[in-house]
């Protein structure tokens, strides 16, 4: 079973294109669980959160394992939390690199922040985000999992999923 994680800096287009392939029958497709978490706590997460969601995150990973789906894309994982971590906190959990390197994707999708920042109540980092991509990329190849990096337009990018969609699926 190939996995494809999406991800990347916040604001960079990652729920978006997981929103775009959610009608694909035979993919299954994992949201982000911090989102849930952070608007089910209300109030002002801490590092201590981050473990929860990255078990949170995990619980979501096994559901979509034991799925009958040809391939499963997700919008982020533990990478995610791993970077954020150690960029806010300088410090990692560490459950998040043990259960990183033992959930490794078939390939990362990298979404690089080209486009506009958008206001959400839980995005801290409009001006990071170029930082945030190079620390994601260097993970990734230190990681030594595929990644493709997506770059332009929505139109581009969709076309560049469903093209990599199709021939993971032909595998």
């Amino acid at each position: 079973m190939n996995r494809v994680v999406i991800t990347g800096p916040e604001s960079s287009g990652k729920t978006t294109l997981l929103e775009s392939v959610k009608q694909l029958p035979e993919v299954e497709k994992t949201e982000e669980f911090a989102r849930c978490y952070l608007d089910d706590i209300q109030r002002p997460y801490q590092y201590e959160d981050i473990l929860s969601i990255a078990l949170g995150q995990i619980a979501l990973e096994n559901d979509a394992l034991v799925s009958n789906k040809k391939l499963i894309i997700q919008d982020t994982d533990l990478l995610t939390l791993k970077i954020w971590c150690e960029f806010k906190y300088k410090k990692c959990h560490s459950l998040i690199k043990k259960e990183l390197s033992n959930r490794l994707p078939s390939i990362y999708i990298l979404c690089y922040p080209d486009i506009p920042w958008e206001y959400d109540a839980q995005r801290e980092n409009p001006n990071d985000r170029l930082a945030l991509f190079k620390l994601y990329e260097q993970e990734i190849k230190k990681l030594k999992v595929d990644y493709i990096i997506l770059k332009g337009s929505k139109e581009n990018r969709l076309n560049k999923v469903e093209q990599l969609i199709s021939k993971l699926l032909s595998m």
